[in-house]
This record gives structure tokens, sequence and C-alpha cells, in this order.
């Protein structure tokens, strides 16, 4: 197989893992009604965290990463933060597009911190790149498949909020309540399965 292709094959892989409607994307897509680099830093510290566990991977420290008590621990801290993240957009479903736009109380380095310890405290990233790792035999395989993967979620976590920010003029206040509504509902969700998983395996 050929290097471009490897290339192709990761970069399509990257759009799977990216596109689907998760936490992490709901989080970006409230944000961006807000600001666009606020979302954006969302999205790259999601990405930091890719980046982190494929370091650790690339280090040997696999079975660590495996370990079932390891996994069952940043279920239950994954569980209790998506809880309180859709606490959060819950409580701040009522403020206006216009006023949201303006405010000043997070930063970007909160946004980024908030993107790396959602993404870090969800097991299946874990399992998705030990997953990436096996799937490749060779190193230079590897490489291109992983710049591949990189390079597809680099552009959506900046293209997405792009899009979201600019046509939020379209977005009445009562159309942006009922998407925070929505979102915290269905974040709320991820984080009782979280929980409800974790519990189970102990029980």
């Amino acid at each position: 197989m050929s290097i471009f292709s490897l290339f192709i094959e990761g970069f399509i892989l990257g759009l799977g893992a990216a596109l689907p409607l998760g936490p992490i994307n709901l989080l970006i897509m409230n944000e961006a009604l807000k600001s666009y680099k606020k979302a954006v830093a969302i999205g790259f510290g999601a990405m930091s965290v890719d980046i982190t566990y494929l370091v650790l991977i690339q280090y040997g420290i696999t079975n660590y990463l495996k370990d079932a008590v390891f996994l069952n621990v940043l279920s239950v801290l994954g569980g209790f933060f998506l809880i309180y993240l859709a606490f959060l957009i819950f409580k701040g479903r009522d403020k206006h597009i216009k006023k949201m736009k303006v405010s000043k109380k997070t930063t970007l380095l909160s946004n980024y911190i908030k993107g790396y310890l959602l993404t870090f405290l969800n097991p299946y990233t874990i399992l998705f790149w030990l997953s990436v790792t096996t799937y490749s035999t060779t190193t230079q395989s590897l490489g291109m498949t992983v710049l591949g993967l990189i390079s597809a979620i680099m552009l959506w976590i900046i293209i997405m909020p792009y899009i979201v920010y600019k046509k939020r003029a379209l977005i009445s206040d009562k159309l942006s309540s009922i998407i925070a509504v929505v979102s915290s509902v269905i974040i709320l969700l991820f984080g009782l399965s979280l929980l409800f998983k974790s519990f189970r395996i102990i029980i």
C-alpha cells in the first residue's frame, strides 16, 4: 500500500472518529454560538489528548492503559465531569446569543483545559487509539495513518465551529435555548452511561 493511500485511510478513519455527535462536538457547537476561538480551543484541547495517548502508546505504556481498574476510574471521573458540563450548559440555556457573544467569563486556556479533561476522562479515547496502533504493522504505516487521522480531526475542529459561529445570527434565542437543553440532556445521558457501566463492572 502506498504512503498516500495510508494517509487517506487514516484521514477517513479520523473523520469517522470526529464527526459523530458526541459530548465534545456538542460542547464545541455550544461554545461556537459565543466565540469561534473558544470553541476551537476546546477542540485543540481534545486533540491534545489524542497526541498524549499516542505518545504514551509509542513508549510502550499499553498494558497500563488497558488496565481495567484504570479504565474504570476514568469512566467514573468522566461520568461525573460530563454530568457537571451538562448542568453548566442547561444552566446557561436562557442566555441570549448577543449577550453570550460578549461574555468574557471563560478564557481560551480554560476552554482548552475543558476540552482536554473531557477527552482525557473518556476511556473510549484510549481504546480507539490502541486499536489504531494495532491496526498498523510498521512504523511508517502507523506514522502516515496517524498523520491522516490528526489532519482530519484538526480540519473538523477548525471548520465545524466556524460554520456554527458564522450562522449563529440565523439562530433565534428560543432555538438556542432548545439546542442547549437538548445538548445538556445528551451529554447527561453520556455521563450516566459511563457511570452505569463502571458501577456494573464493580458490582
